[in-house]
Order: structure tokens, then C-alpha cells, then sequence
């Protein structure tokens, strides 16, 4: 979801403290030691070994698997003798709002506290910004990013330089039912126009209710699906030097264009998709009566849930359809990492960073928590393709991940965007809507 509100697979597993203890002490040392950090990650990490035992400070949202963040913590400073890292728990990413208050609460006391934090994506560029992100170009080379999912690396760049480090994400992605699919044509849509056809030839057979599902709300959801839409029609909201908005031109006009007709001319969306965000969305398709849906990750555990769904086994997930000529996107959700420029440890911060955002470490993330890794290797992993296979199979869908727009001021421009294109949806008046939220984000911005 837009925050990463359930792991991949669902699991919301429970070991014991002596398991625990011994994972911990075991695996932590062998498999996710750091006595050589940089040299297996990579990414051409310059030596930043910490002189003593410094002591610094971690600060994330809360998420929950078969550990914590607390254990991943301990599991770190367990492994290594140099550095001893205090965990800082925030809100849990479903109150995206608290964590990002506490934040910068405590960014903005300039105290180097916390030394470490995990970030929503959409901060980034903000907290670069107001001068609280260490730049990080001198730490990992630039040509050796490429291990990392393209989208998640340009989510954290701002003004060409890397003001984060990529963690874990998730992703906007089309699912369908395969069982009906079967009956008109067996071949997933890779066009919007193809996917319209499907879901209103479903609905004319009375195989389903409604042809396609997606989140209309005036809410981030709703820029997030505009972001998937407008870029698969080579669009985009703001240009490419973030200092004006270009989501009142020709490709963008025509994918929101789209999102209307759904519901008035193909009717293939109900017009209750204006009031939905994603579990209004998702509970009509695990209830059987939707052909195609956009949304997250998460709903995929719920389709296959006996207790929670009637579709179980006959759910199918594929990269978001594009139109003609251009490409498949799919928003950037999930979790990066960034240094405070006023941490008194910055040596040993950039240690730990590199830690957390190692092959290593992901791996352990995504089997423990569910949460997909931004390096593509891990996701082809063995051990990740046998404990999370659908998050393995998903590879084809991240690598369309696509950042919202990059700018400090995103936390106004997303208010614009969310008022403005529900006003083009309601009222039809496309053109005339786009331009004028095109106008008050170039007031934003300007």
C-alpha cells in the first residue's frame, strides 16, 4: 500500500525468545556480519570503519514479521564490536502522518539525532531540502547503483545528488482472474485499451460485476494511481528539473482522460471508485464480482486466504497496463534510508546504513518481514524465490517502479494533484481541471 501497510506474503509469523537468541547469535555473525562491510555489497563502499565503540541511533516507522526492527537492531550490534546502535521505534507506516512528524521533530533540532532513519519515499527530497539528509555520493559510487531498482535509486536523488539509500519497497500492480481470462483470450492485457476490452466483454457475459477496480479517492492513492497512468502514457506530472508542472499537456490530459471513461463511457468502473481508496477497492475482488484491480502488494496473501476471499487460486498478478508506444509503470511505494547531515558519527552511521541496505540484510527483511528488497539479485535469490515465491515472481513488476514527483514541496503539490484530478473526475472537464492544477502547483513550486 501506499504505506507499505502489510508485508508481501502476509505472514505475521512468532518464534520464541530462544529461537530468536539463536538466530540472532548465529545467523547475525555469519551471514550478516559486517567485519568486511562494503566489500560484498556491491556498491564500491568507501572504508568507513568507525574507530571504538561509537554509539549512535536509529529511527523507523514500526513494522512487524517474524521479528522486529528492535531484533534486527540487536541482531547488528551483536555482529561487530565497533558500533552500538540505539533503535528509535516510531508509529507503525499506516500512521505515515505520526512517523513523519516525529521525524522531523527531531531532525529539526540539528542535535544528529537520530543518526540513521528510514523514510517514506515521498520525504526524501524534502528532508535533502531543509539541508537534515547527509548527501551520500562520496560514500557509494555512482556507477555502482545500478544493484539497486532503478525507480528506487531515482527516489532518492535529489538535485543529481543520492540523499538516501534504497531499503525495501512495494508497487502499484494489475490483478485479474485467471479463470475468466481464460474465457476471453487467455492473454494478460499489456494495453489499457486491451484491458478495457477484457473487463467489459466480462461484464456483458455476466461473469463479473464490475471490469475494472482502482482507487478514485481524494487521497495520496489517487496521485499515486495517476502517477501509473499518466507515465504509462510517457507523461508526467512535473518536468524533468521538477520546476514546473506539465500535467495539464497531451499525455497526461489523455491518461486521466482514460480514468473518466471508465466510469461514463466503457463503464467498466462504478462510480463509487471516487469514494475508494485500496480496502474498498480490494474486498469487491476477493469477493468475485471484479475482472481486473489495480492495487498493492498486499492484497495478494488476502486473495489466497480461504477465510477472506472466493478467489483463492484463480488470482493472477501482472505489471499495470501502458498505452501504445510507451511503457508499464508502477508508483514507488516502501521505505528508504537516509544519514542526518548533523550526526556527530557519521562514519559509523554510514556503517550501519550500509548494513541495512546490504544483500545480506535485505534478504533477511524480505523472508522475516515480507517486505519486497530494492536490489533485484535478492528477489532472484533461491532461498526468496522457495519461502516468498510471489514476491520472486514480481521482479517484472518492479522494475516499472516509478517515483512520485521529486520535490521539497510535494507535501502541498500532492494536496493540488489529489483536489485537482478528483475535480477532473467528478466534473468530466479534464482539460480545464489539469490546467488549472497545473497552475496552482507552478504557484507551489515556483
Amino acid at each position: 500500500m501506499t504505506d507499505s501497510k502489510r508485508p508481501l506474503d502476509g505472514s505475521i509469523g512468532h518464534v520464541t525468545v530462544a529461537d530468536r537468541r539463536q538466530f540472532l547469535l548465529g545467523a547475525a555473525s555469519a551471514a550478516f556480519g559486517v567485519t568486511a562491510l562494503g566489500l560484498s555489497s556491491g556498491l564500491g563502499v568507501r572504508n568507513a570503519h568507525a574507530k571504538g565503540r561509537a554509539e549512535i541511533s536509529f529511527a523507523s516507522a514500526s513494522f512487524f514479521g517474524k521479528e522486529t526492527f528492535g531484533d534486527l537492531v540487536n541482531a547488528f550490534n551483536e555482529s561487530q564490536d565497533r558500533i552500538m546502535v540505539k533503535y528509535i521505534p516510531l508509529p507503525p507506516p499506516s500512521s505515515s502522518t505520526e512517523v513523519y512528524q516525529g521525524l522531523i521533530q527531531q531532525l529539526a533540532r540539528h542535535n544528529g539525532t537520530p543518526d540513521v532513519f528510514s523514510q517514506d519515499a515521498i520525504w526524501v527530497a524534502g528532508f535533502a531540502a531543509a539541508g537534515w539528509a547527509l548527501p551520500l555520493d562520496q560514500y557509494f559510487a555512482k556507477d555502482a547503483r545500478s544493484v539497486y531498482t532503478a525507480g528506487a535509486v531515482a527516489a532518492c536523488t535529489y538535485q543529481e545528488k543520492l540523499v538516501g539509500l534504497p531499503w525495501f519497497l512495494d508497487t502499484g500492480m494489475l490483478y485479474y482472474r485467471k479463470d475468466i481470462l481464460e474465457k476471453h483470450g487467455g492473454k494478460v492485457p499489456e494495453t489499457w485499451e486491451d484491458m478495457a476490452r477484457i473487463a467489459a466483454a466480462a461484464q456483458s457475459a455476466n461473469d463479473v460485476k464490475f471490469g475494472y477496480l482502482w482507487q478514485g479517492k481524494q487521497a495520496e492513492v489517487l496521485v499515486c494511481d495517476a502517477v501509473e497512468i499518466i507515465t504509462s502514457n510517457s507523461g508526467s506530472i512535473l518536468a524533468a528539473d521538477g520546476k514546473s508542472a506539465v500535467i495539464n499537456e497531451k499525455a497526461a490530459v489523455e491518461a486521466i482522460q482514460f480514468l473518466y471513461d471508465t466510469m461514463v463511457k466503457s463503464k467498466i468502473s462504478p462510480q463509487n471508485v471516487l469514494s475508494w481508496d485500496e480496502e474498498p477497492s480490494r474486498q469487491p475482488f476477493t469477493s468475485g464480482e471484479a475482472m481486473f484491480m489495480r492495487n498493492w502488494a498486499y492484497v495478494y496473501s488476502i486473495a489466497q486466504d480461504p477465510k477472506a476471499s472466493q478467489v483463492v487460486d484463480k488470482v493472477g498478478v501482472a505489471p499495470l497496463p501502458h498505452f501504445p508506444g510507451s511503457r508499464s509503470a508502477a508508483c514507488l511505494g516502501g521505505y528508504q534510508l537516509g544519514v542526518n547531515a548533523n550526526s556527530k558519527q557519521r562514519e559509523a552511521a554510514i556503517e550501519f546504513l550500509t548494513w541495512l541496505s546490504s544483500p545480506e540484510t535485505q534478504q533477511r527483511i524480505a523472508l522475516n518481514f515480507g517486505l519486497a528488497p530494492t536490489r533485484p539479485a535478492v528477489l532472484a535469490n533461491a532461498k526468496v524465490k522457495q519461502e516468498r515465491p510471489f514476491m520472486a515472481s514480481l521482479e517484472h513488476v518492479f522494475s516499472g517502479a516509478t517515483p512520485r514527483p521529486i520535490t521539497p514541496k510535494y507535501a502541498k503539490v500532492t494536496l493540488a494533484l489529489q483536489s485537482g484530478i478528483s475535480k477532473a473526475l467528478v466534473s468530466g472537464s479534464v482539460q480545464a481541471e489539469m490546467d488549472a492544477c497545473a497552475k496552482q502547483i507552478n504557484k507551489i513550486i515556483g
